[in-house]
């Protein structure tokens, strides 16, 4: 599944768009700024003495080129036949006062919008891309999680401490991966051999990865806009691990103490297996034994009939939400898709309840009570995280249909080369393939998920974000 990229050309449907996707923030009510309160807070904010100087630990961050708000950093070494893993996270709680106005903001927003046409961060970007990220060669406040592992992978140890670091290097995926592919050195050396580890633990768990290609809007300098579809590099997949682990150990620790909010994803039922089970036949690449992550581990990226087979287990990873509990461990713990007791930890300047998770984790390693603000607000959480998910998925799919919509506007009549990705009833979904756009079609009885077709664009209305094709 190469990554692919079209680009809008500066036109009348490039004035349409903009229009558009200003009119969209607004119709979301997307936040534009922060209350004079909030901006003053994050000017004055001064965070928690740190336990521990961490600086001499030649720590790395590992993002997409050009982020800013550098939520993680890593160390990597070997430790005698296993490995010793050192996780720092931003230290955002100690920077966000609890019932001030710029947690009210934060709570507002729940997580970091990424618009086409600009990112609504979650905190005022003196906090989220200067004072509290990660930057290199800063010293910054963070909370750094130490994890012993054994020469399979499995942690053996954990530790949270409070600690100030200085990052080394500001690490990209791209360029890392260049490295590794390469032979050179790196400060992500370690990750490769690390992540395949943690993988090989998560199949032994039972866990399953989607790994569905991205969509990504992506605005050049010149105002233009592309769709950029693209597949995880290895690295990407490598370094989840290390904040999977990181979410899983934070978990325990609030199972531990009977206080937290975990992120959970029910088991699927039998018939969504049942059904994947006919539809994988269908395509020729049958499941017939084992687990599904197993299954989907096995599938050739470069096999045309994967992405289809990829959006029909996407029915699988379904029912995602967040559980509060307090003196009580609720009854359903586990994430399914990592088969684990799981909580989001690892990013609080982009998702607000990771600075509770965190708060949490570090009271309880510390063997201190949990703060009184964090009791009171836990069960708001849930709901307060749904809404910004909601949000987050409206922005996301209806930037994608306007630009979508943009990039084809001039190129209505053409005739483009298609693939079946699912189908229900007369209908179907068809993957374009290039400009790599999704659309609706109407498809004739023998066109089943898999089958490659051509398809006439009809219509492009750039301001409602919709297109219609026919099969040719």
């Amino acid at each position: 599944m190469p990554q692919r990229r079209s680009h809008v050309a500066p036109s009348a449907a490039q004035s349409e768009l903009a229009t558009a996707l200003a009119t969209l923030r607004t119709e979301l009510d997307a936040p534009t700024g922060f209350p004079p309160e909030a901006l003053a807070e994050a000017a004055a904010a001064s965070p928690a003495t740190p336990d521990l100087d961490l600086r001499d630990i030649a720590f790395a961050t590992l993002d997409p080129a050009g982020s800013m708000d550098l939520d993680q950093a890593f160390q990597l070494e070997r430790s005698g036949s296993g490995y010793t893993v050192r996780y720092a996270i931003a230290d955002v709680p100690s920077f966000v006062a609890p019932g001030g106005a710029l947690d009210a903001a934060a709570r507002l927003r729940g997580e970091t919008l990424y618009a086409a046409d600009g990112t609504i961060p979650l905190h005022p970007p003196i906090l989220s891309e200067d004072h509290a990220s990660l930057l290199p060669d800063q010293d910054r406040p963070a909370l750094v999680w130490t994890f012993a592992l054994d020469a399979e992978g499995s942690v053996s140890d954990t530790r949270l401490e409070r600690a100030l670091i200085r990052s080394r290097a500001k690490l990209d995926y791209v360029s890392v991966q260049a490295d590794l592919d390469a032979g050179r050195d790196s400060p992500a050396a370690l990750l490769p051999e690390i992540g395949r580890l943690r993988l090989a633990q998560e199949a032994q768990r039972g866990g399953a990865s989607l790994n569905l290609p991205d969509d990504e809007v992506m605005r050049h300098d010149d105002g233009t806009y592309a769709i950029e579809r693209r597949t995880p590099l290895p690295v990407e997949d490598w370094n989840a691990q290390l904040s999977l682990m990181t979410g899983m150990a934070a978990a325990q620790l609030m199972l531990q103490a009977r206080i937290g909010i975990l992120r959970t994803m029910p088991q699927p039922e039998d018939a969504a297996f049942e059904t994947f089970r006919h539809q994988t036949e269908a395509l020729g690449v049958p499941w017939t034994t084992g687990r599904y992550g197993d299954y989907l581990r096995t599938l050739d990226k470069e096999d045309p009939r994967t992405l289809p087979i990829l959006e029909a287990a996407s029915a699988l990873f379904r029912g995602a939400g967040y559980v509060a509990f307090d003196g009580t461990v609720p009854a359903e713990t586990t994430q399914a898709a990592i088969a684990a007791p799981y909580a989001h930890a690892t990013a609080p300047l982009r998702r607000l309840v990771d600075r509770w998770s965190l708060t949490v984790a570090l009271a309880v390693s510390r063997g201190e009570e949990v703060p009184a603000w964090v009791r009171q607000s836990l069960p708001l959480l849930p709901d307060l995280m749904r809404a910004s998910a909601q949000r987050a998925s409206a922005l996301s799919s209806r930037t994608i249909d306007l630009v979508e919509a943009a990039l084809l506007a001039p190129r209505v009549g053409e005739t483009f080369d298609a693939v079946v990705i699912r189908r229900n009833g007369e209908r179907g979904t068809v993957q374009i393939e290039e400009p790599p756009v999704t659309a609706s079609v109407a498809l004739p009885p023998e066109a089943v998920a898999g089958t490659a077709v051509r398809v006439t664009l009809t219509a492009a209305d750039v301001a409602k974000g919709q297109i219609s094709f026919a099969v040719a």
